[in-house]
């Protein structure tokens, strides 16, 4: 995609059947797993888009080789380790990507220099040098733990690191780490984050052992540990079906339906917060894949209504905040959004561009340091205006959600930098255009 700007425009009713392109977290650590193992892993359902097609070329570069087979199936042929690479690994703009393998390098003896765009480059990577550190790892890098950095690993010791906030970034950096630390690694988890990791390390041979406590979860990983090369089909991924999902409940007359959607417990807060508002959701068969729960999710049109978000359901659905804020600008009354401070930490500060491209749409919209309240325009008694230009400073997410807001808008949303929508959902416009949205360059 090499438009300048993409242009959404009020849209008669959205109707079909689709499939959501692969769950972006799945990928990423099908690929990295699959290149820690010994012998033959087989994906199928990957998710293509920039982020993780970088993840891919990283494990190449520690050693593993990494073959395309067809769309969306790839092998991958692990040594049982990694090996240093020859060059700096870029990582793009892939912030699971790059948390995740320096994690998971720091377990073996080797150097590592780890680089990424301008939006990586300008994340915070401290919450995942300091547990690594605490087990050993050393770095250099720029002011306030940002890329480039140069990491060097081996000789890592045990430990039981509770995580002062909910990441299961952070968490699965410290597993994959203690995969070859001595005594292997332990996490405490104030509160659920999405499991995949846990799940995927069993898949391929590994004992993790969970124990629960009221909210806080223990994940322990004993130490001497080897993986083996498996089968692995990723399912739909929920953070990118919410976008059509969310589009048919705003856009009169639509039903649009996801097939193969991931329904883990630990990824559905954005469903449970959609039926609080009343939407016409139905979820038909369900079934087990790979681990993990799938189904059929459908949407039809409906009216909203505005809901207090409970904090403690943001780790489920972190992501799905700024769709969540487009569905929330046509409910009736307001909709809180709370703790959800690590949006600022994001690809970028979401919650500041959520409320100013919301209120450029002509959105009432409060932003507090954790917090999104927006103002629903069915109290208003009026649409959402619209006719706005948004800035996504080269965030996915932004631009789709402002995409999705101008099909419902009485003007037309335009978004700038929309080439950054393939590091997450490849086909986007396609498929939209294919339900009947009207978005152009």
């Amino acid at each position: 995609m090499t438009a300048a700007q993409m242009t959404a425009t009020r849209s008669g009713p959205l109707k079909g059947v689709l499939r959501a392109p692969g769950d972006k977290s799945i990928s990423h650590r099908a690929l990295i797993l699959g290149a820690l193992a010994s012998g033959v892993t087989e994906i199928e359902g990957l998710l293509e888009g920039d982020d993780v097609k970088r993840t891919a070329a990283a494990m190449g570069a520690f050693g593993a080789q990494v073959e395309r087979l067809g769309e969306g199936r790839w092998r991958v042929t692990g040594q049982g380790g990694f090996s240093e690479p020859a060059d700096v690994v870029d990582c793009g703009n892939a912030g699971t990507g790059v948390r995740l393998i320096m994690g998971a390098a720091a377990g073996f003896p080797l150097c590592a220099t780890f680089t990424g765009d301008a939006s990586l480059r300008g994340r915070p990577m401290m919450r995942v040098l300091k547990p690594l550190g605490e087990m050993g790892a050393r770095w250099m890098c720029r002011a306030g733990g940002r890329l480039p950095l140069t990491l060097t690993g081996g000789g890592l010791r045990r430990i039981a690191y509770r995580l002062p906030e909910p990441s299961a970034q952070v968490k699965s950096a410290v597993l994959l780490a203690g995969l070859h630390a001595d005594g292997g690694a332990e996490v405490i988890e104030p509160e659920a984050t999405r499991d995949h990791t846990e799940r995927m390390l069993r898949a391929f041979g590994a004992q993790v052992d969970v124990h629960e406590k009221g909210a806080e979860r223990r994940i322990v990983l004993p130490g001497g540990q080897t993986l083996t090369g498996t089968s692995v089909r990723v399912p739909g991924d929920p953070s990118s079906a919410a976008f059509p999902l969310v589009a048919a409940l705003i856009t009169p007359g639509s039903v649009v339906t996801v097939e193969g959607m991931l329904l883990n417990p630990l990824r559905i807060g954005l469903l449970e917060t959609l039926g609080d508002m009343g939407a016409d959701l139905s979820v038909t068969n369900v079934r087990e894949e790979g681990g993990e729960t799938v189904a059929d999710v459908t949407a039809r049109h409906s009216q909203l209504v505005g809901v207090d978000v409970p904090p403690e359901r943001a780790p489920s659905m972190i992501d799905e905040y700024p769709i969540l804020a487009v569905a929330a600008a046509f409910a009736d009354g307001p909709t809180a959004m709370r703790g959800i401070g690590e949006m600022r930490v994001k690809e970028s500060d979401r919650i500041a561009l959520m409320a100013s491209g919301l209120a450029a749409c002509g959105v009432a919209v409060e932003e507090g340091p954790d917090s999104l309240t927006v103002v629903g325009a069915v109290r208003a008694n009026h649409g959402v205006a619209g006719g706005a230009r948004v800035a996504t400073h080269g965030d996915h997410r932004i631009a789709m959600s402002h995409l999705i807001l101008g099909l419902a808008s009485d003007r037309p949303v335009a978004v700038d930098e929309p080439g950054m929508i393939a590091t997450s959902f490849p086909g986007f416009f396609d498929l939209m255009r294919g339900l009947g949205a009207a978005i152009a360059a």
